[in-house]
């Protein structure tokens, strides 16, 4: 059945950036998310369904969205009578350098667009929290570059959207595959923390500790959070946040 969203108030997070934003977690979770009829995606194809993992083969993908949107909820942030309405225009494998996430490139523009949708919806919606993690297809280019483009596509969703003070939460990359590149990641890895300690109402998120997917399962994936890391990267988004409020 179609359903129409129109009545309903949402607060809106957008969540941007490559795998790690999209999911590319896989695991036991200690902490499992549990489905909320109040907590929704907005899809890149865009459509609306109840925000969940997602179930790939025989395995869970998870997502630090959603442990973010539950604490936003079980806080008390969401006031009554609202919802939330997370936009996921996260796509694995894309940056600045690549030409995706630019002022005219596919995935901003797309991102911007379900912004505008999700906004359109209701005049009461309002955004909540820009959640933003990338880097890792940027390594090897200059880190100047990267801390510019992220600077301006931060400003850019600010300045279109009239909320200048729209939180922005960033965080480093996965530990192990950090540490697996001898040093060549730290340019970017200080550029996304340089961005946040300049902007305004903005936070960097340390990922000290979290489990890659070759940790947990003895791959070779040490690029990706393993699916309960993803949880506890949430939880930590989820704190810089409620500092910022």
């Amino acid at each position: 059945m179609i359903r129409d969203f129109c009545r309903d108030n949402f607060d809106i997070i957008i969540q941007g950036g490559q795998s790690n934003a999209e999911g590319a977690g896989f695991g036991i979770a200690e902490t499992p998310y549990e489905p909320s009829a109040d907590i929704l995606y907005l899809n890149r194809d865009f459509t609306i369904c109840q925000a969940a993992e997602i179930v790939c083969g025989n395995e869970i993908k998870g997502d630090f969205s959603l442990t973010f949107a539950g604490r936003y909820q079980s806080t008390g942030m969401l006031a009554e009578g609202r919802k939330l309405l997370i936009i996921r225009a996260a796509v694995g494998g894309t940056g600045f350098s690549d030409c995706r996430w630019g002022p005219q490139d596919d995935l901003f523009l797309t991102m911007m667009d379900l912004i505008k949708t999700a906004l359109s919806l209701n005049p009461q919606n309002r955004l909540a929290a820009f959640i933003w993690h990338q880097g890792e297809t940027d390594v090897g280019h200059p880190a100047d570059v990267h801390k510019k483009n992220l600077t301006r596509m931060v400003g850019l969703v600010r300045d279109a959207f009239n909320c200048p003070d729209l939180p922005y939460i960033a965080g480093d990359f996965v530990p192990q595959w950090k540490q697996s590149l001898s040093g060549d990641a730290e340019p970017v890895s200080r550029a996304i923390r340089e961005v946040c300690q300049t902007l305004e109402n903005a936070a960097f998120v340390e990922t000290e500790g979290l489990k890659s997917n070759a940790e947990q399962f003895g791959t070779d994936d040490t690029i990706h959070f393993c699916r309960d890391a993803l949880n506890k990267l949430g939880e930590r988004y989820f704190e810089a946040f409620a500092q910022l409020r």
